[in-house]
């Protein structure tokens, strides 16, 4: 363990071998940090916080943080992260609220570029991207290997799809659907992301009946989704992967304003 002098470790903090903490960082009460993390320099981790190994925090990443939530009172809530992330300077990432789960939760292996911000409540899953200044609302959920890039901004409530792509500066106000490409303000559905599912090791017949369902999804004059979905569960060839897809977008339709999550609000 390497503790700068000028760091401030609380009492109650529990930290584990090989960890690094930098000049002017600061270590809440009932903090834990397991092995191999790196703290840097003017790093702010508050109370109540829960970090895995081999996690790395760059300069002035604030983690932990009471919720901006005018409901909140100064209650006991968490924040649980994962293994092997990355916050880079100046990233912000809040605890729950006890009006929502109770906790805010970070998976694994996820990379939180420069001022990209995580509200209170939210859950990422595992290897998601944020590239700068990505800015997620509270009580959002990511799915595993979706990636926002520079400057989206997403309404609170809403779903990020397992391996969705969501383009630059888009404003995203709805559950955006798995396996797809999403941009623009209004942000609309683009195509598959193909490129994603090639990477992450999906076979060419499962992106061409991803892509046919997208097109009998999106591509199509008939304004009745709900039926549409009912033919493709109806389809006997249907793939695990569209059978999420169909899932996912269904659940999105309990949601009056297309917000799984907002269907399940407590207040």
């Amino acid at each position: 363990m390497n503790i700068h002098q000028s760091a401030i470790v609380e009492p109650t903090a529990e930290i584990e071998y090989n960890v690094e903490i930098g000049p002017m960082a600061y270590i809440g009460p009932d903090v834990k940090i397991a092995g191999n993390c790196k703290i840097g320099y003017g790093c702010y981790i508050d109370a109540n916080v829960e970090v895995g190994e081999n996690n790395i925090f760059y300069p002035y990443a604030v983690i932990g943080t009471a919720p901006q939530d005018l409901k909140y009172h100064g209650e006991d809530t968490i924040l649980h992260i994962g293994h092997d992330n990355v916050f880079r300077e100046y990233v912000t990432v809040n605890r729950g609220t006890p009006t929502g789960l109770g906790y805010t939760r970070i998976g694994s292996r996820n990379v939180f570029m420069i001022s990209s911000h995580v509200g209170h409540d939210c859950v990422v899953e595992d290897d998601v991207i944020l590239v700068n200044s990505v800015l997620i609302g509270g009580h959002c959920k990511l799915e595993t290997g979706c990636k926002l890039m520079g400057g989206v901004a997403v309404n609170p409530f809403v779903s990020i799809g397992k391996l969705s792509f969501v383009g630059g500066l888009s404003r995203i106000i709805q559950d955006v659907a798995p396996f797809m490409i999403v941009e623009g303000n209004p942000a609309k559905v683009r195509r598959i992301n193909e490129v994603g599912l090639t990477r992450a090791g999906y076979s060419q017949q499962t992106i061409k009946k991803l892509d046919e369902a997208y097109r009998r999804i999106y591509r199509t004059k008939k304004l009745n989704r709900k039926k549409i979905f009912d033919e493709l569960n109806e389809d006997r060839g249907i793939s695990d992967e569209t059978l999420y897809l169909v899932n996912f977008l269904e659940r999105s339709l309990e949601g009056k304003h297309g917000r799984y999550l907002e269907s399940k609000r407590k207040v």
